[in-house]
C-alpha cells in the first residue's frame, strides 16, 4: 500500500455498551495492513463518545497575561494533584457553533465577553485517539479588563462546576510550556503556539 493511499477500513458491527454523559460504543472493525501486507479482520474496539469540545487560550493583551482556569478533575487525583490549571474549555451544545461554544465557555467561566474580531482559530486535534473520538478544536482569544462582564464567573453551578481565574504572565506561561511544566495536553499546545510567536502573526 502507498504511504499517502489510506486503508481500507471497514466497521462490521457496532454496539452501544453504556449510554450515559458519555457513552461508549464497542465497535468490530477489518481493516487493511498498514505495516505490511494482507488485511486484519474482526478487531473488536472501545470508543469513548462525548462529542467535540472547545479550548481557548484567553490573553489580557493590555496585562500581557494569559488567563487560565483552576478547577479539580477528578480523574488526576489517583495520578497527580487533583486540581488542573488549563484554558478555558468545555463542550460544544447541540447547534452550537465552536466558535460560539468558545466565546459563551469564557464567559461562563472567567466573566470575559470576547468580540469576534479578538478570535483566532489555533487548531483541531484528537484528545487520546486510542480510545475515543473527541476532538478540541482551540482558540486564541485577545481580552482587555474593560471586557470582563462579569468579576463573579466561576462556571455554571447547576453543572457543578467552580472555577478560579488565573493568571500567569506570558513569558512565564511559555517558559512552563517549554520547560514540560503543563500537564494538561491542549493547555501545552496553547503554550507552545505562543512560545512560536502564533499570537502576532
Amino acid at each position: 500500500m502507498s504511504p499517502r493511499q489510506p486503508p481500507k477500513i471497514k466497521i462490521n458491527a457496532k454496539r452501544r455498551v453504556f449510554d450515559g454523559f458519555m457513552k461508549i460504543d464497542e465497535l468490530t472493525v477489518s481493516f487493511d495492513r498498514i505495516a505490511g501486507k494482507g488485511r486484519i479482520k474482526g478487531q473488536k474496539r472501545l470508543v469513548l463518545e462525548r462529542g467535540d469540545s472547545v479550548a481557548a487560550l484567553v490573553h489580557d493583551t493590555d496585562k500581557d497575561v494569559v488567563l487560565l482556569t483552576a478547577q479539580v478533575r477528578v480523574p488526576t487525583i489517583a495520578k497527580g494533584p487533583g486540581v488542573i490549571r488549563e484554558v478555558v474549555a468545555g463542550m460544544i451544545d447541540k447547534g452550537e457553533t465552536p466558535e460560539a461554544a468558545m466565546r459563551r465557555e469564557i464567559e461562563e467561566e472567567i466573566g470575559y465577553r470576547v468580540p469576534k474580531s479578538a478570535v483566532k482559530k489555533i487548531g483541531t486535534f484528537y484528545v487520546s485517539p486510542g480510545g475515543t473520538s473527541e476532538r478540541i478544536i482551540l482558540f486564541y482569544a485577545a481580552v482587555k479588563a474593560s471586557q470582563r462582564v462579569n468579576q463573579k464567573a466561576t462556571g455554571v453551578a447547576h453543572e457543578g462546576e467552580d472555577i478560579k481565574l488565573v493568571k500567569v504572565k506570558r513569558p512565564t506561561f511559555v517558559k512552563q510550556a517549554l520547560g514540560g511544566k503543563i500537564d494538561d495536553a491542549k493547555t501545552l499546545v496553547a503554550g507552545l503556539w505562543l512560545a512560536a510567536g502564533k499570537s502576532r502573526k
